[in-house]
């Protein structure tokens, strides 16, 4: 089984002068969920290379056992620093797409044609596409076969507007992921801020926040198990 994995290469946090990038729980968990399971992973972004990390999932207090597994891991840092240019990747190569969160994606990810061609092809072949944290921002401009937005209709979640405002910043992001996700006539679902929620429709997978990376790659995993069952 292949999986692309999809990282911003966003790294300025609006006007503020401070960094942003992606979140290092939400691309380690679900990297070692994958690879754990013998996937096959590719490394994807808009502008190939390193992505950069949020300088915040990299303080003492955000480590888990998963982002130490990756800081002691050589070859898993060697292919994080040689993304492929998303431009490069044909969505029929993969069974499955997750896009770890972070800030970035609401700049770079959200709006980007080759990321929107991605998750419109493989979600109309039935594979999974993933999102987490504020990664389900790529899904706002996706349409489905019949041109409505590819969310209408289908229960998400997504950084909440209450966890927004505890890291202080609903004033610097360019929206509020779940006002947009709402927007688009998404089923917006949340439970209390910082706990795992992921929710499944179809073969489309959200989870809320960090916490809900792994259980969000696992999601992924029942998916392909039940598709090639």
């Amino acid at each position: 089984m292949k999986i692309l994995m999809i990282l911003t290469s966003h790294d300025q946090l609006g006007d503020t002068g401070m960094k942003t990038g992606f979140w290092l729980e939400e691309f380690a968990a679900p990297y070692y969920i994958f690879q754990d399971a013998n996937a096959e992973i590719t490394l994807a972004s808009p502008k190939g290379g390193l992505p950069p990390l949020d300088p915040k999932s990299d303080d003492p207090a955000a480590q888990t056992e998963v982002t130490q597994r990756f800081k002691n891991d050589p070859e898993a840092q060697v292919k994080l620093a040689n993304t492929l240019r998303l431009e490069e990747i044909s969505a029929e190569d993969y069974d499955a797409v997750f896009y770890p969160g972070g800030h970035g994606p609401l700049w770079d990810l959200s709006n980007n044609a080759d990321s929107i061609a991605i998750i419109e092809l493989m979600y109309a072949a039935g594979k999974p596409v993933a999102a987490v944290c504020h990664a389900p921002a790529v899904l706002l401009h996706a349409k489905s076969a019949d041109n409505k937005p590819l969310i209408q209709g289908k229960s998400v979640t997504g950084f909440s507007n209450t966890e927004e405002a505890a890291v202080q910043l609903t004033n610097i992001v360019p929206f509020l992921l779940e006002d947009s996700l709402k927007a688009k006539g998404a089923n917006y679902a949340k439970i209390d801020n910082w706990q795992s929620y992921a929710v499944t429709d179809g073969n489309l997978v959200t989870g809320q926040n960090p916490g809900s990376s792994a259980a969000t790659a696992k999601a992924v995993l029942e998916l392909l198990q039940e598709n090639h069952s």
